[in-house]
């Protein structure tokens, strides 16, 4: 039988280190003390506690992904909010998809960036069905975890090689 689990993937390490110099907005990081905590980070992907140093930057994940792949996403490029640790972190402690605990929309692209329709996720344990669902269509190279109430990217997953078991 095959089996296949997806796993969610924080904004690598050096599209961070760019971005708490220059967001993709060409706009300068301003880092600050998170007082309350509750950020959704997707340097590590967790909540922020209080007293931590983060910033606010924009973000353009496809943008950064057309470049590595040559897909030319075109009007489907865009960018948006995100919040990071303002100095480099550990990254993601583990596998566990992040920010399951809200409505979230799993929107599907493809190879050339353009998007090829979404899924409202509403349950935690659904993630795993919706990923496989989206990557059964060959036409999927990739999908954004997005929070349904601002739009904003929390995470990409990519199409993950199927591992064999008996």
């Amino acid at each position: 039988m095959t089996t296949t689990t997806y796993t969610a993937r924080a904004i690598p390490p050096r599209a961070l280190k760019e971005l708490r110099s220059t967001d993709d907005a060409g706009r300068p990081a301003a880092p600050f003390t998170d007082t309350e905590g509750g950020a959704p980070l997707r340097c590590c992907l967790r909540r922020s506690e209080p007293g931590e140093r983060i910033a606010l930057v924009s973000y353009a994940p496809l943008r950064r992904w057309a470049a590595e792949t040559g897909a030319a996403p075109g009007a489907y490029d865009e960018q948006g909010p995100v919040f990071l640790h303002a100095e480099e972190c550990e990254g993601p402690a583990g596998d566990a998809l992040p920010f399951t605990n809200s409505h979230r929309t799993v929107r599907r692209y493809s190879a050339q960036g353009h998007i090829l329709g979404g899924r409202l996720v509403r349950e935690a344990g659904a993630f795993q069905q919706a990923f496989r669902e989206a990557f059964d269509d060959p036409a999927v190279a990739l999908v954004h975890v997005r929070a349904v109430e601002y739009g904003c990217f929390l995470y990409e997953v990519r199409r993950a090689p199927a591992r064999d078991r008996d």
